[in-house]
């Protein structure tokens, strides 16, 4: 009984602090956005709209408090700035978690989340990328141009959720990517999320998510690879880490 109560508790007041976000948080943003662009560079802009998009997120993240608390870990120390972030990813919220990177980034999406009205917007002018629109050659030069600016790349390679703590396999653009530009991976392992809220359901649970970044895999590593083995050594290494995470509860 007492489960139930806090479920509903939690739904009650995330979805009621999502509308208020919704209607209050994001056009305050955009106006701020606005207001302040005629006195910086494109370059500087792009930085803006990628950090209040990463202020949104977070304020949706809090919106589960207490009931649902996120924490992020870094066993290997801080990771580097420009890298290709490699997710698992098992619910929805997983996106919003891109909130909790120190970077400044851009998320690699399906077609989606570009047509959420006015964030879908902003997702494109924060320069997204969409491997579902992009032929395989532009999204590669997109997301090189991207990480020669010092932006990371940040993606989930399942495609789609997983709804569970199985991990499903990997598609291979990231890492395409990676042997193109020589750019790290930083694998990032997310635990909990499977159930805030579970696949095919709006209803979040209480519970505790986890990011656990790993130690970057460099070029010396992974140069004489195919992309096929790459991205087959950092699933692995990721599932490792996730069963150890999750069987140390």
């Amino acid at each position: 009984m007492w489960m139930r109560i806090q479920i509903f508790l939690l739904n009650l007041s995330f979805y009621t602090l999502l509308i208020c976000i919704m209607l209050f948080e994001v056009p305050l943003l955009i106006v701020a956005g606005l207001i302040v662009a005629p006195f910086f560079s494109w370059r500087k802009n792009l930085r803006n709209v990628r950090e209040l998009i990463k202020m949104y997120g977070r304020s949706v993240l809090w919106a589960g408090w207490p009931w649902v608390r996120v924490c992020a870990e870094y066993p290997a120390g801080k990771p580097p700035k420009a890298a290709i972030y490699v997710c698992n990813h098992r619910a929805t919220s997983d996106g919003f978690l891109i909130s909790m990177f120190s970077c400044e980034g851009i998320q690699v999406v399906n077609i989606w989340p570009f047509k959420i009205p006015v964030l879908g917007v902003f997702a494109k002018l924060a320069g997204y990328l969409s491997v579902r629109e992009l032929s395989p050659e532009e999204f590669l030069r997109r997301a090189k141009t991207l990480l020669d600016e010092g932006v990371s790349v940040i993606g989930f390679p399942e495609g789609t959720r997983a709804g569970s703590r199985i991990m499903g396999p990997f598609h291979g653009s990231l890492f395409r990517l990676a042997l193109k530009t020589g750019a790290p991976i930083v694998p990032v392992c997310i635990s909990g999320s499977e159930r805030i809220p579970q696949k095919g359901s709006v209803v979040l649970h209480p519970g505790k998510i986890c990011l656990r970044f790993l130690e970057p895999i460099t070029k010396e590593t992974f140069a004489s690879m195919s992309s096929f083995k790459l991205k087959k050594y950092v699933r692995e290494k990721m599932a490792t880490e996730l069963d150890r995470m999750e069987n140390t509860e």
